[in-house]
């Protein structure tokens, strides 16, 4: 989908269709023109404007064929979670009426932004093992162009969603074509396309600097590998990020192995990992568009590995020590995802940056606390968790805080012959127990622990039906415009 900003009049376009957005109660307002011919028709469909409410309505004296009227809603109720929602409904709309070349008159209240992102994400599909196209010959939108917008807010709209889009398709690869090897080799690509910098290391090396995610991944035939990406803008940076992804490209449970109904979908326990490459797919298009980051360097660490029952497994029972020389006893295999990051999460405190971000698709503790579409967000420095908090606000990618404060839930993680254990003595609060384990791995920088902030995105990052711009169930990239919004902020802060 080729989009673009139109400066010439909407009376002239040469397309399929034009869309109008209409706040409720006030569709008086559309251009005269139209709204002489559309009004007969808004009667008859007793149409008002709430929100996602879509009309179309053949036209006659202009060289498109058709307007689409859409209602926002009432207009103080407006956001950009409304636009964004919006515009992906109606994109899909849109591409069901088989529509190739249209106009949107963005209002200006929509955030150009919101409207773009929604596009985009609302149209996503992946069908590339499909044989037989749905839509035949149709391909779908191929030109959007948008009057009265923004024309750096929907390149930047377009980057984003295009970004989370890439990490959609990473979460949706069957486990057959991604594992850890080729997982590496992905990010390898991203890299040389932009000319990131990239450390891929080995099993080997895995072996012997990172003995949790070894052990994790070494009952697999493919073994573990660590992958370290870095940003740099041109000049001097004034800050490090640090961001850390999950990357079980499948999870089986291991020994203590899943029931077949939990083990559907475990190509998505990759999610966290896809979100991070989805980051600096986003950087490597901005860097391209000369929007990019100009203050702070970003680092992006996965620890690749896949959870699978052998002879060479690790066990219930064992004892590992971990990179930072603390002792983890395995309660449950099943619980693999937090010894993974443990040692990833120590390597990225030991680069030295001013602030972490974790992603993983940790519990299904917090998914029956918070629902299949919020994540959990913990961390071990209120601002910086207020901080991120007001950043998932704007992208619309639902958290909430969860506590870690809870010094007897605390006590559920020690084991008697090691330092701590990688399951609670207690299913309750599950959530909040797995956070305490990963706040074990983070590091001091200037004789304090740096600021971390860990997202369980267990539930939201995986949709089991279609829901606002998420249109297929699937891997839904969550995690990749928030963590982009607060990267724009920080450049912006300098301090």
């Amino acid at each position: 989908m080729e989009i673009k900003v139109r400066k010439e009049d909407w009376k002239t376009f040469d397309g399929d269709a034009v869309v109008f957005f209409t706040f409720e109660g006030q569709t008086e307002e559309l251009p005269q023109e139209v709204y002489e011919q559309v009004k007969p028709f808004m009667e008859d469909a007793d149409f008002k404007g709430k929100k996602g409410e879509i009309l179309k309505v053949p036209v006659q004296g202009f060289p498109f064929k058709r307007v689409y009227i859409v209602g926002l809603g009432k207009k103080d109720k407006v956001n950009r979670d409304i636009a964004r929602e919006v515009s992906a409904k109606t994109a899909q709309r849109l591409e069901k009426d088989k529509n190739r070349k249209v106009l949107i008159n963005v209002k200006k209240e929509v955030c150009s932004q919101a409207c773009t992102e929604g596009l985009v994400l609302g149209t996503y599909k992946f069908d590339k093992y499909k044989s037989k196209k749905e839509d035949g010959d149709y391909q779908g939108l191929e030109t959007v162009e948008m009057a009265n917008a923004d024309e750096q807010k929907v390149k930047i709209g377009q980057i984003l969603a295009q970004a989370q889009n890439f990490a959609r398709d990473l979460v949706n690869t069957p486990p057959n074509e991604i594992n850890p090897e080729t997982f590496a080799q992905i990010a390898q690509d991203l890299a040389k396309e932009y000319d990131f910098e990239i450390e891929v290391k080995d099993p080997q090396w895995v072996e012997k600097e990172m003995p949790g995610l070894w052990a994790v991944g070494k009952g697999s035939s493919t073994k573990p590998r660590f992958i370290h990406i870095k940003y740099k803008p041109q000049g001097e940076a004034k800050k490090k990020l640090a961001f850390v992804g999950k990357g079980l490209t499948f999870d089986s449970g291991g020994l203590n192995i899943k029931p077949e109904q939990f083990m559907r979908t475990m190509k998505m326990d990759k999610s966290g990992a896809c979100a991070v490459l989805g980051i600096f797919k986003a950087l490597g298009e901005l860097k391209k568009a000369g929007l990019a980051p100009k203050n702070v360097e970003i680092h992006g660490f996965v620890g690749a590995a896949e959870n699978m029952p052998d002879g060479n497994s690790y066990r219930p029972d064992d004892i590992i020590r971990m990179r930072n020389g603390k002792t983890v006893e395995v309660g449950n295999t099943d619980a693999e995802g937090r010894i993974t990051l443990g040692d990833v999460l120590t390597y990225a405190s030991e680069q030295q940056p001013d602030k972490i971000v974790d992603m993983a698709t940790l519990t299904g503790a917090c998914v029956v606390a918070l629902g299949e579409y919020t994540a959990g967000i913990f961390g071990n420095n209120q601002e910086f968790i207020d901080q991120y908090l007001k950043h998932s606000k704007e992208t619309g990618e639902r958290m909430w805080q969860l506590p870690m404060d809870d010094e007897l839930l605390r006590e559920h993680i020690k084991s008697p012959v090691a330092d701590i254990s990688n399951i609670g003595s207690t299913r309750y609060g599950g959530a909040i127990t797995a956070a305490m384990f990963l706040e074990e791995f983070i590091g001091e920088k200037d004789g304090k622990k740096i600021p971390w902030v860990h997202i369980d995105i267990a539930g939201p990052a995986w949709a089991y039906k279609p829901y606002k711009w998420n249109p297929q169930k699937g891997g839904t990239g969550f995690g990749v415009r928030t963590a982009l919004s607060f990267i724009f902020e920080e450049d912006q802060n300098k301090e």
